[in-house]
């Protein structure tokens, strides 16, 4: 092609050569377009919505190992009064849990060889049943290399046809006598619960309070299909990773409340030693009542244990409140240097003064605070402070699980006309986004303010952003988390210290933001959803970031269904509060259902006695015909390609572009 006829080319026609490069000839193109129009017409795959995991990690891997209840529910589908029971559950938790199960089998079964025979061919029968919503070219992805083949041959042949009976039982017998069955079955079932869950959204507060982010976080490493949206948590251990000495001492103070240290010593290398052995200089001789940890039913502390967790959550918390006063300082625009209250402390008298009012404090042994200078470090301090820093800015692994939550992560998502975001979006009284005043004096709201943010946060962990900004963001990150327009918070205050501190209980009133108040409004929603450019006839607002108190009678359906709150309580710490221990949001292609769980137990009880997380299933919208990959967003880009590529067929045809053939 010469120089003036590439000259004369459209961006239309250049962009159909680049395209004829991956379809060079009319039969390719035909067939890609044959391809994509059938995969259009496949049931829409299911998609999982979970939020406010907060460590619970047993319960959390169980929920995907089990499909919150779906792998159950096909099991019972298909086998029906076939099996036993109690068969049933043995098969559901093979599935679940194949590698221990199987050694639990293996010490007890007499017939082993008949079982492997029976089990394979079950397996198999539930293989079949969720992989067929998808392509043949999606399973095949999803197969380990070792048995792709074979397990492809099996989930395409049937035994009951009689040519093929023969077939199929060589497979199986072979497999057993070369004694790969074991790993067969455990490949078989990591499929199964591969495909029950087609994409997985969380929709934040994957840390603090449990026992195990950092194996959650492990876990969505190697998931197949995730998202996420932040969290305030989750923003808190972003700051801490980034630097923010306020944010580092919120995560302490978090996982000390909780007694929950093994997410920073096990799993992150955090060294807590010089803090303790600093809580015991300065607070040796205090009961610290007040900061007493809060323990699960199963944890097994002994009494100086608890005494030196409860001295070194005063610690870091005192510490807290002067870096936080700090930043606050530094950030007059924010307006919270109000809540700066170690200034109003009177130790003599043994009370704080507030905006005037004094109130009586439940202790006063502040052996670290000059009243002159109640916001500055004793050397002590800040000696502790630089060991504590130095240890987040090393670790690792916590920057590896950072850079995973920045990667699969944003402040909002929209997926198939829903709009996923933690907590809330600010509104004014009359429910019209409220605008929030934004770094360089600009104010955003809505769409634009989640943007900004988001830019805002990843420019903390950018290299090449600017010092002063990128020192901006890093303080920002404690506004995100206790500040009164943060979308990630939404309240008039953070009453920590007044917690703590103060006998009168009105005090600790933290007043929810407008979202909150008006969210129940299907008009308010109607709105936020067109501010966000959500389209569909069926659109909805998901977010989880305050627990439905079910025990209550509390719906986390609202708005008339446009609504849907699914923060049900992961966390142990709420169950007394919801009386539920979390929920799923499923979405397939007949709608939407609600799964409400049940408190789990353990993974080792569900291996030994069969148990399952009990759940119910509430139906919360169903769609009048069955959801095709048509009619998803998946479905409008196939669409878009189906026409570039006809656009392609007709300049092959007319000559417009020449075919490659070689």
């Amino acid at each position: 092609m010469t120089n003036n006829a590439q000259k004369d080319m459209t961006p239309e026609t250049q962009y159909l050569g680049l395209l004829s490069k991956l379809f060079p000839t009319v039969a390719e193109a035909s067939t890609e377009i044959i391809n994509l129009e059938a995969i259009m017409h496949l049931p829409k795959g299911t998609e999982h919505f979970l939020a406010d995991i907060h460590g619970e990690y047993e319960a959390f891997q169980h929920i995907l190992k089990n499909a919150s209840g779906n792998i159950k529910r096909k099991v019972n589908e298909l086998f029906g009064n076939s099996l036993r029971e109690s068969e049933k559950k043995e098969l559901c938790t093979l599935i679940y849990y194949p590698e221990q199960k199987i050694e639990l089998i293996k010490a007890v079964e007499p017939e082993l060889i008949d079982w492997y025979h029976i089990t394979i061919h079950q397996l198999v029968r539930v293989c079949r049943d969720v992989s067929s919503k998808y392509t043949r070219s999606k399973v095949r992805k999803s197969l380990p290399a070792d048995f792709s083949y074979i397990i492809e041959e099996l989930l395409h042949e049937n035994a009951d046809d009689t040519n093929k009976t023969a077939y199929v039982n060589v497979i199986v017998d072979t497999i057993i006598t070369t004694g790969r069955a074991d790993d067969f079955i455990i490949a078989l079932c990591n499929v199964i619960q591969r495909l029950a869950i087609d994409q997985l959204h969380i929709l934040g507060d994957i840390y603090d309070r449990g026992p195990g982010a950092h194996i959650i976080m492990d876990i969505m490493q190697n998931y197949h299909s995730w998202d996420m949206q932040w969290g305030n948590h989750d923003i808190l251990w972003m700051g801490a990773s980034a630097g923010n000495d306020a944010c580092i001492c919120n995560v302490l103070r978090l996982s000390l409340r909780y007694a929950n240290l093994a997410t920073l010593e096990e799993g992150y290398g955090i060294n807590l030693v010089p803090l303790a052995t600093f809580a015991m200089d300065a607070y040796g001789d205090d009961p610290c009542e007040e900061f007493m940890p809060k323990l699960s039913k199963d944890t097994a502390l002994d009494e100086k244990t608890i005494s030196l967790i409860a001295r070194m959550h005063k610690a870091i918390s005192i510490i807290q409140f002067k870096m936080e006063a700090q930043v606050f300082n530094r950030h007059p625009e924010w307006g919270m240097r109000k809540r700066n209250l170690l200034e109003g402390i009177d130790k003599q008298r043994g009370v704080c003064v507030i905006d005037g009012n004094e109130y009586e404090m439940k202790s006063c042994n502040f052996p670290t605070l000059d009243q002159a200078t109640p916001y500055k470090l004793t050397t002590d301090e800040e000696i502790l402070m630089n060991r504590l820093h130095h240890s987040f800015a090393v670790c690792e692994k916590l920057h590896r699980h950072i850079k995973l939550m920045l990667s699969h992560g944003g402040m909002y998502a929209i997926y198939n006309s829903n709009l996923l975001f933690h907590a809330s979006v600010p509104l004014n009284a009359d429910g019209t986004l409220k605008e929030v005043e934004f770094y360089g004096g600009k104010s955003y709201s809505g769409k634009e303010l989640m943007y900004q943010i988001e830019l805002m946060i990843r420019s903390a962990f950018t290299p090449d952003t600017p010092t002063e900004e990128r020192n901006y963001a890093i303080d920002y990150f404690l506004y995100l988390w206790c500040g009164k327009d943060s979308p990630l918070f939404d309240k008039s205050k953070m009453a920590t210290f007044e917690r703590y501190f103060l006998t009168d209980k009105d005090t600790y009133k933290e007043e929810k933001g407008y979202y909150f108040k008006l969210r129940d409004d299907e008009n308010v929603c109607d709105h936020i959803l067109d501010a966000f450019d959500v389209t569909g006839s069926n659109r909805h607002i998901i977010n989880g970031h305050v627990p439905v108190h079910a025990s209550k009678g509390e719906n986390p359906i609202k708005a008339g269904g446009k609504l849907m709150v699914i923060d049900g309580g992961f966390s142990e710490a709420y169950h007394h509060e919801t009386g539920i221990a979390g929920y799923t949001l499923v979405y397939h292609s007949r709608g939407f259902q609600l799964v409400q769980h049940e408190p789990f137990t353990s993974a080792a009880d569900a291996i030994k006695r069969g148990t399952d997380i009990k759940s119910t299933t509430q139906i919360v919208e169903m769609s009048a015909h069955r959801m095709l990959v048509a009619d998803t967003d998946r479905g409008a880009e196939l669409k878009a390609q189906i026409a570039d590529l006809k656009k392609l067929l007709h300049a092959y045809m007319h000559g417009t572009i020449k075919e490659r053939r070689q």
